[in-house]
């Protein structure tokens, strides 16, 4: 066999062997979807679509078991709302910092510190929330319970922040030096190459980095269980009680019996939140095609 069929045969099975891994990842997709289809089917067929809009979930009652779905989605809206406001700024603003201001000696400082903070694990981050942090909201605002929406927005915040630096900052110090040259030699100042020409032409890091943070906003669990007070309420307000929708999986699955009610509308909880994240890709796709276009 000749160096150049070596060489092809070597690209084939390299070419293959993505291939697989792609067909593999939605495959696996595909059938988590068909398994929490058939798992909620039962509950959709019972109670229809229209349950998803009750206000009220009341899965254990000897007298009328109630299955809505309203509040789990205004509460898990709304800290994954209130996470974002304080996420976001903060994220890119201190990945701008760090890639384009801050000295070579700090950037060795607020890299480890910001990586170390991303490796905390979420139940701990909750107990840091539910002994510092609730106090410190119920003490500022004058509430009777510092276990609520605005809690839990800041501790996701929290968690979410450092994967908005890292991959943005990765993104902003990718944006090539002529740029920035071109746009000193044209006298605009730092601060102005920054806004109007770094910033644009990493935007498409940033905005992956944004959406990757607000995935890992919407997917936490343990986190908004221990500090959001679990009301299962309808609340458009941040000082009030709410109830995520992976608090009430996480909460309730482990002792729901098989093949209720209650379990399956638990899995159609599940597939509501698939479509959120599936709808929170599609929206970042559409963002970076237009800006790719623009």
């Amino acid at each position: 066999m000749t160096e150049l069929s070596r060489q092809y045969w070597k690209a084939r099975v390299i070419r293959y062997f993505f291939q697989s891994c792609a067909i593999t990842s939605i495959l696996i997709v595909v059938l988590v979807f068909l398994f929490l289809g058939r798992e909620s089917l039962p509950f959709i067929q019972k109670f229809g679509l229209s349950e998803l809009f009750n206000p009220v979930w009341q899965p254990v009652s000897f007298e009328d078991e109630q299955f809505g779905m309203l509040a789990l989605i205004s509460g898990s809206l709304l800290v994954t709302f209130l996470a974002t406001l304080i996420a976001v700024p903060f994220g890119v603003i201190s990945a701008i910092y760090i890639a384009e201001m801050a000295s070579p000696v700090e950037r060795e400082i607020w890299k480890p510190v910001i990586e170390m903070l991303a490796g905390i694990p979420s139940v701990v981050l909750g107990f840091f929330g539910l002994v510092v942090v609730a106090p410190l909201v119920k003490e500022v605002f004058h509430l009777s319970s510092g276990l609520n929406a605005l809690t839990g927005a800041l501790l996701l915040a929290l968690m979410a922040i450092p994967t908005i630096i890292t991959i943005s900052e990765d993104a902003i110090r990718n944006v090539p030096n002529s740029y920035k040259e071109a746009s000193y030699s044209l006298g605009a100042s730092k601060l102005q190459t920054i806004w109007k020409v770094t910033v644009p032409a990493a935007l498409s890091g940033i905005v992956a980095a944004v959406m990757l943070g607000i995935g890992r906003v919407v997917g936490e669990t343990m986190a908004v269980m221990m500090v959001t007070g679990n009301a299962a309420i309808i609340s458009f307000s941040p000082t009030e009680s709410v109830r995520t929708m992976t608090a009430t999986v996480a909460a309730e699955m482990g002792e729901v019996p098989f093949g209720s009610d209650h379990y399956h509308a638990l899995f159609v909880i599940g597939i509501v939140l698939l479509l959120m994240t599936f709808a929170l890709n599609m929206v970042a796709q559409r963002v970076l095609k237009k800006y790719r276009i623009g």
